[in-house]
């Protein structure tokens, strides 16, 4: 009997922690075309150690800094990823999933298959886990139960742990296919964009879950312009203003999704694979902020995410559709009726990239590139 190579054991590997770590990623990234799954997989994952830092209730801001240079280093191989499993994993809570626990432990199993890919793959995927670890950092510092100041706030968030992802997949599909290349410079323009529709829908979903874990990524502003005051934000009791500003939110999400909608119509109609990668990914976000729409009283995740039978016809609708712009449009029109949006056209922040420094916790560390 053959035994595995260390490759397809790792190759193995990744795909049992991805089934465990995210149910819609474990579906799309599948469809992708053999040559660019795995780094695609392989990125995920990596961007799932950073999430599973900042999420760590009982990491100490001075801890998560810590681990996420240290996460960095590791990227950048110059720090061992057995040090870095060996020194995080015994310090994770029973609040991490049982899935980060395993993922976290092997991590040096992960950075191996980094280290297969080639110089401009990981050069792609190291620029968004630096970009994702350092921004995460920087929110670390202000987060709290009661929102961000401002959307700008909110979007410079979002741009930090998602729309870096964006980024990075446009990166990856341009390495892939030189026809995708030459429409770099559209892609990259509406890249964030995409990230951020997806992490916009996801910070709404889950709203309550955050705010349980001392977290919320709701701007202030915003709720005051309808009257309400984020200090007072309960589940326990529905007000009028509260959904009015969630509506504004789900406004701008669906602004986003229009545009991850134009990013991937102009791939090229032959790359089903990379289309409908993206496109089952913009269809359950918008399901989901319907479902949130039509209960803006929701008090959990699961009270408006979408169900089983919902996924697989998004799927059976978008497949049918894949490689016709006008079908794919007519789809996410309908899907997306009655929807709020805002009054003019939303396009994803970009702020300058930040660094870990070796200041104390309170003092600034952003450097302008």
């Amino acid at each position: 009997m053959r035994h595995p190579t260390p490759k397809t054991q790792n190759d193995n590997l990744e795909t049992r922690i991805l089934h465990k770590v995210s149910r819609s990623f474990a579906l799309t990234i599948p469809q992708l075309p053999a040559k660019l799954a795995p780094s695609v997989a392989n990125a995920y994952l990596l961007c799932r150690i950073a999430d599973t830092i900042e999420d760590e209730a009982g990491l100490s801001l001075d801890q998560k800094q810590q681990f996420f240079r240290e996460f960095v280093e590791v990227v950048n191989n110059k720090f061992p990823a057995e040090q870095f499993a060996e020194e995080l994993h015994p310090r994770l809570s029973s609040q991490t999933l049982p899935a980060e626990h395993e993922l976290i432990l092997n991590t040096p199993a992960v950075m191996r298959t980094f280290f297969e890919f080639s110089d401009r793959k990981q050069a792609v995927i190291r620029q968004c886990v630096e970009n994702m670890s350092f921004g995460m950092f920087e929110f670390q510092k202000i987060q709290n139960p009661y929102g961000l100041e401002t959307l700008s706030q909110m979007n410079d968030y979002c741009y930090y742990v998602a729309g870096v992802v964006g980024d990075m997949l446009t990166g990856l599909f341009c390495d892939y296919s030189g026809e995708i290349e030459q429409k770099r410079e559209k892609l990259m323009h509406l890249a964030a964009s995409f990230g951020q529709g997806l992490q916009m829908t996801n910070i709404i979903k889950d709203l309550w879950e955050d705010k349980a874990r001392g977290a919320c990524w709701f701007p202030r502003d915003v709720f005051q312009q309808a009257g309400f005051d984020l200090n007072g934000l309960t589940a326990a009791k529905y007000r009028p203003g509260f959904g009015e500003g969630l509506s504004t939110l789900i406004g701008f999400a669906h602004a986003h999704l229009e545009n991850a909608l134009a990013y991937t119509l102009l791939l090229p109609k032959h790359e089903t694979g990379i289309r409908k990668f993206c496109m089952w990914a913009v269809g359950m976000a918008v399901y989901t902020l319907q479902n949130i729409y039509k209960t803006r009283d929701y008090t959990c995740g699961q009270d408006v995410k979408i169900s089983r039978d919902t996924t697989r016809r998004i799927i059976l609708v978008t497949n049918a559709a894949i490689k016709s712009n006008f079908l794919l449009k007519m789809f996410f029109h309908m899907a997306a009726r009655g929807l709020p949006l805002p009054e003019t056209q939303v396009y994803a922040s970009q702020p300058a990239p930040v660094r870990i420094s070796e200041n104390q916790p309170g003092e600034s560390r952003q450097n302008i590139n």
